[in-house]
């Protein structure tokens, strides 16, 4: 929630900056403001309207709508700050001329060079962005544990998180997603949430290519927040028909080699609990699981409950995209203690935590390219 908050705030200001800095820089008139400012209103509330229009009307029509409002988006986010850098130079020479008596004119940024370098700055950011949101990388993590059974060396686990299958990313991201999980072979494939974005209206086909996909000890899957953007029983529907056993708030041990849990993400919504899931707390869930098993946790936000920690060897979560957009990305450290990438945890367990392999809104990355997650878990018995 705090993130979509952050990403709200800074758009909508963005936009009444963006208004502010073209009308002074242009001197349009009254009239031709107001014009502007419907305008850039309108872009500001399209992916609402064009959400509601998809429920309804075509996919070709509504993505290419959508892609022209979530970039508008990424421009908006990405303009804001380097015209407030600026106009924040601009303001401090002015200061400093003011208590010194002395004329600096020279020394500051002409007005539509305030305009015009950030939108030139933006564009570039946002260019480079949207190639690199189409580049999957494959990351791979080895994990050691005395934990694995005997005659078991070592189990290659899939990770697929935020794929976010929508209108924007669909069928060509999920190909790919789904070439490297062939070429890999793992032994368990996991989707730690948000596989879905919006309403699954246009993507159910979707559902064949990912029952396609299968791995010998099966396809685990948790609730993200998106789950229940998009309806949350259309999306257990969804996830369901595409082979996946959905953990709500319980575990399981798998052919007595490997212990899954799965938490429903509750962040936004607060109300998983009363929708299908089981009644029990992490820590109950954990507790049940037979102990000596390598145990994966399954929890979209990267939330790791201290008290929990042992209970626990690898938890796999997603959410945090690793800020996906500038300036995000710089947010999203100060929100999140684990924000991408392994870390190592006390009492021996680990949380890895997945940039995601689609977006989220805009289909920009920027530092931030997507991944598909290959994990091996390794026993030291065998070394």
């Amino acid at each position: 929630m705090l993130i979509f908050l952050s990403f709200t705030i800074i758009y909508s200001l963005g936009n009444l900056y963006l208004f502010l800095k073209v009308s002074n820089a242009s001197g349009l008139g009254l009239y031709k403001d107001i014009l502007l400012g419907l305008s850039i209103l309108l872009m500001a509330f399209s992916p609402v309207l064009i959400h509601q229009y998809s429920l309804r009307g075509s996919e070709k029509t509504s993505r290419f709508l959508l892609y022209i409002s979530y970039l508008w988006m990424a421009l908006i986010v990405v303009f804001s700050p380097f015209a407030l850098l600026l106009d924040t130079y601009n303001f401090m020479v002015q200061h400093v001329m003011s208590l010194s008596g002395k004329n600096f004119d020279s020394l500051t940024v002409p007005q539509l060079y305030t305009l015009f370098i950030p939108l030139f700055l933006s564009l570039i950011f946002n260019i480079y962005g949207y190639f690199e949101a189409k580049k999957l990388w494959v990351e791979k993590l080895t994990v050691k544990t005395s934990k694995l059974p005997h005659g078991v060396d070592r189990i290659k686990i899939a990770q697929i998180s935020d794929l976010h299958l929508g209108i924007i990313t669909g069928d060509k991201t999920l190909t790919k997603v789904i070439k490297e999980i062939e070429k890999a072979q793992p032994d368990l494939i996991v989707s730690t949430g948000d596989l879905l974005d919006g309403t699954t209206i246009h993507i159910n086909y979707l559902t064949e290519k990912l029952q396609y996909i299968k791995a010998p000890l099966g396809k685990f899957a948790v609730i993200g927040n998106h789950e229940f953007y998009a309806g949350l029983r259309n999306a257990v529907k969804f996830i369901e028909r595409s082979g996946f056993i959905l953990l709500r708030n319980n575990g399981t041990t798998v052919n007595v080699i490997i212990n899954i849990a799965g938490i429903d993400d509750l962040g936004d919504t607060g109300n998983g609990l009363s929708k299908g899931a089981d009644n029990k707390t992490e820590r109950e869930i954990l507790a049940s699981l037979p102990a000596g098993i390598f145990t994966i946790l399954l929890k979209h936000r990267s939330d790791v409950i201290d008290d929990n920690i042992g209970l626990f060897d690898l938890q796999l979560s997603g959410h945090t995209h690793k800020g996906q957009i500038f300036p995000v990305n710089l947010l999203i450290p100060l929100i999140f203690k684990y924000h991408t990438g392994y870390s190592e945890l006390p009492k021996g367990a680990a949380i890895y935590v997945s940039r995601g392999a689609g977006t989220a809104g805009p289909p920009v990355r920027f530092l931030s390219p997507p991944e598909l997650t290959f994990i091996e878990i390794v026993s030291e018995k065998g070394n």
